[in-house]
């Protein structure tokens, strides 16, 4: 059944009958539920039973029989490209990407055209979002022009509404620069998120350096160039106490790091992006620019590693590193096309076939919920009573081409794929959207 180009949108008075909950933070998670919900509330659940559900006058009936329902699904990094690259993709086409996705929050990255590194850029994501679908999150830079030079005027976007400060896949290589944003930051209760890379050992790489690297005759980028900044970010982190997400993580050196930091009690959390977990760079060896990314896709030890991360809880969260590039820079020879993947709108049921089983359905979920919320400190959506309704259907078992990207961009190798499970219903400020 293919997943339909636009779905329908209902204001909230329905019954959704028969769903396996997956929420660890609801009383009824593993229980196969029916759930009321009455002006984009939850208003009663109940535990099902043989018989149907009495449905109330004027709700609209959801018959959830072998489907999951799950909080609505957090992405702590994409990039949106508005203002200044509308022609990839913009706030509107970018939220019709995630809520097809079963994505109700994102969070986006600065590398817009200005960088939003004022108050002024917090104010044009959070005016031009409100009669948006889903929820959107705005970063600001950590450094001002995000130049890597000097502070930006974080407590002015921490008072506009900014969750976070990052100078996206710009690595902080000033040492003194991040350790006066960490002291800063603990001031008013900010969050520093940085992607670690040392550009002088990474620089002229156009993929992970490994036996792939070696035969396709491409310069590589060692794994040492994001372990040598994890262990200076994590020793700045401990210096400074303040709070330090570690964005991107892809080596198995850095979860060891980040694993004995965490042991140690200093205030790191990490990411993981979804094709560092679904790809290994084996995808690059006909040269396909879609799989050519930052961070850079590495071998089956270091992807061995991240999901551990995920499952122990050294990686808080899995985010999609949604990069939208127009078909001029990607349609080029490898070495110059500019890296970058779109993923949200694929990025959970592709998760979902590919996790090991080593790694829970639930370990899965929170990654992708209930973690990123409390790195950001936004407030959870559950599966409770007197919750607000936020959350997603999915049915594991239903199969779909993709052939409707919402996206303005193509760069995927997954366009006209088939794919197995799929987001069905995704409720968000009190509507539902109907995605077959």
């Amino acid at each position: 059944m293919p997943i339909s180009p636009a779905g329908k949108s209902f204001r909230m008075k329905l019954l959704i009958s028969s769903a396996e909950v997956i929420d660890l933070n609801s009383p009824f998670h593993g229980k196969i539920c029916d759930i009321l919900v009455t002006g984009g509330v939850i208003e009663k659940i109940t535990v099902s039973t043989k018989s149907e559900p009495i449905l109330p006058k004027g709700y609209k009936l959801i018959k959830a029989k072998n489907q999951y329902v799950m909080p609505g699904l957090f992405d702590m990094r994409a990039d949106f490209c508005d203002p200044g690259f509308e022609h990839k993709e913009t706030l509107e086409s970018g939220a019709k990407v995630a809520l097809s996705g079963g994505f109700t929050d994102v969070a986006l990255l600065p590398s817009t055209n200005p960088p939003r590194d004022s108050k002024i850029g917090i104010d044009y994501v959070k005016n031009k979002s409100k009669n948006l679908p889903i929820h959107l999150h705005p970063y600001g830079c950590l450094s001002k022009d995000r130049n890597g030079v000097d502070i930006s005027e974080m407590y002015d976007m921490f008072s506009a509404g900014a969750v976070g400060f990052t100078d996206g896949n710009r690595s902080v290589q000033h040492s003194g620069l991040l350790l006066r944003a960490l002291m800063y930051n603990k001031i008013f209760g900010g969050l520093c998120l940085v992607y670690p890379e040392d550009k002088f050992l990474s620089e002229g790489g156009k993929m992970h350096e490994g036996e792939m690297s070696t035969s396709l005759g491409l310069k590589g980028v060692p794994s040492l160039a994001e372990e040598l900044m994890v262990h200076r970010d994590i020793e700045l982190a401990k210096y400074s106490q303040g709070r330090l997400h570690f964005s991107g993580i892809s080596s198995k050196g850095s979860v060891e790091l980040i694993r004995k930091a965490k042991k140690q009690g200093v205030a790191v959390s990490a990411d993981v992006c979804f094709a560092n977990l679904c790809y290994t760079d084996e995808s690059l060896k006909d040269y396909d620019s879609n799989f050519k990314l930052v961070p850079h896709i590495r071998g089956k030890a270091d992807q061995k590693a991240l999901w551990e991360g995920i499952q122990d809880g050294t990686i808080d969260a899995i985010v999609s590193n949604h990069q939208p590039q127009d078909k001029e820079s990607k349609q080029l020879e490898f070495e110059y096309a500019l890296p970058g993947i779109i993923s949200l709108q694929t990025m959970f049921p592709v998760l979902w076939q590919q996790k090991p089983k080593s790694v829970s359905a639930e370990k899965l979920v929170q990654a992708l919920s209930s973690q990123p919320r409390n790195i950001l400190e936004i407030a959870q959506a559950e599966i409770k009573e007197n919750s607000e309704a936020n959350f997603v259907l999915f049915n594991p078992s239903l199969q779909w081409t993709y052939e409707f990207n919402h996206s303005k961009s193509e760069n995927t190798p997954l366009l006209k794929t088939k794919i197995t499970g799929a987001i069905t219903h995704v409720a968000c400020k009190n509507q539902l959207h109907t995605h077959v």
